[in-house]
């Protein structure tokens, strides 16, 4: 017995450095997929039956961010995709948005998209997912909050409750496909 003790004691000695789950703005950075409680300050909840409701692209913009899985982006900012991605019918997809650190063109890729998108309306609705129990549509909605949209929703449930209620998914290219 006493060989299990030691390894299950140093596991939870609070002397073991552990990777931070937020940076200093707030923002997950590590462990996305993970129970989250509450939307992020200024951002409401809308439930998966409450936004099956809504008319994408018309009553609303929803707004996947999703990681392109096993994807990547080509040099001249292209996604090459590993995985075809399934969501809902007339989302947008706009892969790593999600993350809590953007890497390098993602950030204006994502605000330059969903501009066009608004058509510079900050008050159009705003409705952004992944899955259930993942970080990075809140990451998404708390990013979109803070750059002065005013309309920002957050799914949590995302594809996982879009599917549960027995509503289609269909497969999506990225957003505009190109990164600059």
């Amino acid at each position: 017995m006493r060989r299990f003790l030691i390894p299950a004691l140093l596991i939870a000695s609070p002397g073991i450095a552990q990777e931070p789950l937020f940076d200093p703005a707030g923002y997950r950075i590590a462990h996305y997929r993970a129970p989250v409680r509450q939307a992020p300050v200024g951002v409401g909840r809308i439930a998966p039956a409450a936004a099956a409701q809504l008319r994408p692209g018309r009553d609303a913009l929803f707004i996947d961010v999703l990681p392109a899985e096993g994807g990547h982006r080509e040099a001249d900012g292209r996604w090459r995709l590993a995985v075809p991605h399934e969501s809902i019918r007339g989302v947008h997809w706009f892969p790593e948005a999600g993350r809590g650190a953007l890497g390098p063109g993602i950030d204006t890729w994502f605000a330059q998209g969903i501009a066009r998108l608004t058509k510079g309306r900050r008050d159009t609705m705003l409705i952004l997912f992944c899955r259930a129990d993942c970080w990075m549509g809140w990451n998404a909605a708390k990013r979109l909050r803070a750059a002065g949209y005013t309309n920002v929703w957050w799914l949590a449930e995302g594809t996982d409750g879009w599917s549960d209620l027995q509503k289609p998914l269909s497969r999506v290219e990225p957003n505009g496909g190109i990164v600059p």
